[in-house]
């Protein structure tokens, strides 16, 4: 019938545009968090050459879409505030990005969410019930799948039985030529630095987290 009104509308042409952008922000926006705040844990092999690839590939997505979001602002005045939503949320992501320590809350989280089992194991480690059993590394211990999952790169730990206690390294990554990070846990009163993965280096970065705990990098 003539004149009548459609039962069906659509989305209007306006709205399609920023909906799309909102989207994109929110989703680009997230993954680049993301990346920023478990980027330490992935640095290890073989999710170091991943990142390699994603890093870029997400740079570009996140300033292209900020870009896109800029064009958007053109519009506010004719079509309304929305139009400036997907650019707040570039802008908003960018000041977490820089001020936000969001490596140090994702140790602070991996060490919290470990520590019980992680102590336990030590506490194993010292009473001699778990022992080296790599045979090419007379400092290593794989716990295997069967041990609570407290150490990157298969689960190993490293320890060393020294004059003045015992140590043992829970690896929070474990990259290409014997790199690595971790949470060191020292004998009452012990010296990280003395840790024998020091000998030749002391630690590129050192962190006290709590009574005989440390974050240290070599």
């Amino acid at each position: 019938m003539e004149g009548s009104t459609p039962l069906t509308t659509t989305a209007s042409p306006t709205r399609r545009p920023v909906r799309a952008a909102l989207v994109a922000a929110i989703l680009v926006s997230a993954v680049t968090l993301s990346i920023a705040t478990f980027e330490l844990s992935m640095a290890g092999w073989p999710s170091g050459f991943v990142l390699l690839g994603i890093v870029p590939l997400v740079a570009l997505a996140f300033c292209g879409c900020a870009l896109w979001s800029l064009t958007l602002l053109l519009r506010v005045r004719q079509d309304g505030v929305k139009f400036a939503l997907p650019f707040l949320i570039y802008a908003l992501t960018l000041v977490v990005l820089v001020y936000a320590p969001l490596q140090q809350v994702a140790l602070q989280q991996n060490f919290s969410w470990h520590r019980q089992d992680r102590e336990r194991i030590v506490a194993r480690v010292e009473a001699g019930e778990l022992k080296p059993n790599v045979d090419y590394n007379p400092n290593l211990i794989a716990l295997g799948a069967r041990e609570p999952a407290v150490s990157a790169g298969g689960n190993d730990i490293v320890v060393e039985k020294a004059s003045d206690g015992t140590y043992v390294l829970f690896l929070t990554t474990r990259g290409l030529k014997h790199s690595f990070t971790g949470f060191l846990h020292v004998p009452p009163g012990g010296d990280p630095k003395k840790f024998f993965e020091f000998e030749d280096k002391p630690p590129s970065m050192l962190v006290r987290y709590d009574t005989d705990w440390y974050f240290v990098a070599n």
